[in-house]
């Protein structure tokens, strides 16, 4: 085992005996040249590198008011909601002034410098540098960014790192995309598994006939078709107050906005107008029906003024039968009665919806339905969770392998 010795960095500790230590500033400098996106193509400093931009990114007026960043460089997003948002660029062109974009002043190897740069720790150094009011303006700037201390191995074993990490994280990578292929075949499974019982029943012998629904086809020959508005009708009544927000997720239905982290849809200070909604009652993001963003709510609350909410008129339909068979398969035909100047801003109509046909087995029967999805779902969905905590661990053991070699607390045997 090679010695080793304090590097005077706490978040770095001990690093090898024969490593140095340097400051950023002195290992790289900054390019500040301005250029117009007009002359230079527009890039887009991501978690994944530096990309050409794409077309749907938000564009500005301000063509001129952008960074050169040339082949070889390494830019750094500087603002803290951008975490892990650098890396080497492959391309010569311009990115936003928020970036910072340096170019290496000695012989170094880039490579391994990048691996350094993406760590959760080097993350944590780095902003603890900034400054700012709030989290989503926190900024490290260069004068700051050029203080900060990292380790320098000698330039052979630099190398080393880089190829021995470049190797290692990919067979990681690969071993990621194939667990996350394997999720996403089960979450194809459980639709396709709920779209089958609330479109043809539990029993494979029953008598079909033709449903009159083209995408729909044939279904049992007791089932009922009937429209939407024989049976649910809209019911908004406003706030009553003191109500918890209620968001509609695509992948979830109707939940409470505060039990979840990733929602990012603010709530206006003023909620009088916001709709009011009980347990049962179906509830639709207008513009994202045709996304599957609609549920029968298990909860009381207030959503947005831009949702329908629906209540069941009468006991031929079991709301939770509903929520499947229109969360399942029902997203096409949303699509199809859905309108607008285009389709991010596409609005349900809501005649059209009324006017929709349902698929209405008796009761008893959608009651069985519905347990026997649910029971099936919570098979696939245990299945799902262990998938994705095999993810988590691997992507722990990446980012602790990454930090031990760039750090030298392990070595690369060669």
């Amino acid at each position: 085992m090679r010695e080793m010795k304090d590097s005077g960095i706490e978040w770095i500790a001990d690093i090898p005996e024969h490593w140095s230590v340097s400051k950023i500033g002195g290992l790289y400098s900054l390019r500040v040249t301005k250029v117009s996106d007009r002359d230079y193509p527009p890039l887009s400093v991501t978690n994944k590198g530096i990309l050409p931009q794409l077309e749907t990114a938000a564009k500005t007026n301000a063509h001129d008011d952008r960074k050169l960043v040339c082949k070889g460089d390494f830019a750094i997003n500087s603002r803290s909601d951008r975490r892990g948002s650098c890396g080497i660029s492959s391309y010569t062109g311009s990115v936003s002034l928020i970036n910072t974009i340096l170019r290496p002043m000695t012989e170094m190897h880039p490579q391994y410098y990048d691996w350094l740069f993406h760590t959760i720790q080097f993350g944590d150094e780095f902003y603890k540098w900034g400054h700012g009011i709030v989290d989503d303006l926190w900024t490290t700037g260069w004068q700051d960014m050029k203080k900060i201390s990292i380790p320098t191995p000698p330039i052979t074993e630099q190398a080393v790192i880089a190829d021995f990490l470049d190797e290692q994280c990919a067979e990681i990578d690969t071993l990621v995309t194939d667990i996350q292929s394997q999720i996403e075949a089960l979450e194809e499974y459980k639709r396709s598994v709920i779209t089958e019982v609330v479109t043809k029943g539990l029993d494979p012998d029953v008598e079909m006939r033709d449903s009159g629904i083209a995408w729909v086809g044939d279904i049992p020959a007791h089932w009922l078709v009937e429209k939407v508005k024989f049976h649910l009708q809209r019911n908004e009544p406003r706030n009553p107050g003191d109500k918890q927000v209620l968001s509609v997720y695509r992948e979830y239905g109707v939940i409470p906005k505060d039990s979840r982290d990733d929602n990012h849809n603010v709530t206006s200070e003023d909620t009088s107008n916001y709709k009011y909604v009980v347990p049962g009652n179906l509830v639709i993001n207008k513009m994202k029906a045709w996304q599957g963003s609609m549920g029968v709510s298990e909860y009381e609350g207030i959503v947005s003024p831009a949702y329908f909410i629906y209540k069941f008129t009468d006991n031929q339909i079991m709301p939770k039968y509903l929520h499947y068979l229109f969360r399942s398969c029902y997203k096409d035909e949303f699509r199809r009665i859905s309108g607008g100047i285009r389709e991010g801003q596409w609005d349900l109509s809501p005649y059209e919806f009324s006017n929709t046909l349902l698929l209405i087995p008796p009761t008893d029967e959608q009651n069985r339905i519905v347990s026997y999805i649910d029971a099936r779902i919570s098979e696939i969905e245990f299945a799902i969770t262990e998938k994705k905590q095999q993810i988590e661990t691997i992507e722990e053991y990446k980012k602790s392998l990454i930090f031990e070699y760039v750090t030298g607390k392990k070595e690369v045997i060669v």
